[in-house]
């Protein structure tokens, strides 16, 4: 199956990477764009908090080691601040792949969890499952 005929008004997706790796980010934004995605980024918690009070997300890819503000403190911090139907989906995109990693971002309010590194497919499963 095309991974390019998954997306669904990409254009109208809002999508908020929160990743601090360049490499990373640069990979994770060439992957959103051949899918036909963009995203708006942040490198920590603080920023991913800041971009939310600016605008609403329907998705945040959260990664979970980041400096200033963790993504799963971010996360708690979502969870508190917005209600389930006003917040975004946050997606874990993380390396954090050992047993009980995956549990510990769902227990934060993750809603999804995708491990790096990551493959379109994998990215497109999360945001299907989410309704995209």
């Amino acid at each position: 199956m095309d991974t390019m005929s998954l997306a669904q008004e990409p254009n109208q997706l809002r999508i908020l990477l929160a990743e601090d790796n360049r490499v990373n980010q640069k990979l994770a934004l060439i992957v959103l764009r051949k899918l036909g995605y963009r995203a708006d980024l942040a490198v920590n918690g603080v920023e991913v908090l800041q971009a939310l009070h600016r605008q609403p997300y329907d998705v945040v890819l959260m990664d979970v080691e980041m400096p200033e503000m963790d993504g799963l403190t971010a996360t708690r911090h979502i969870c508190q601040e917005w209600s389930a139907n006003e917040r975004p989906r946050i997606i874990a995109l993380t390396a954090y792949a050992l047993r009980g990693d995956r549990e510990k971002c769902l227990e934060a309010g993750m809603d999804d969890y995708i491990s790096k590194p990551f493959s379109s497919r994998d990215l497109v499963t999360a945001l299907q499952k989410a309704g995209y």
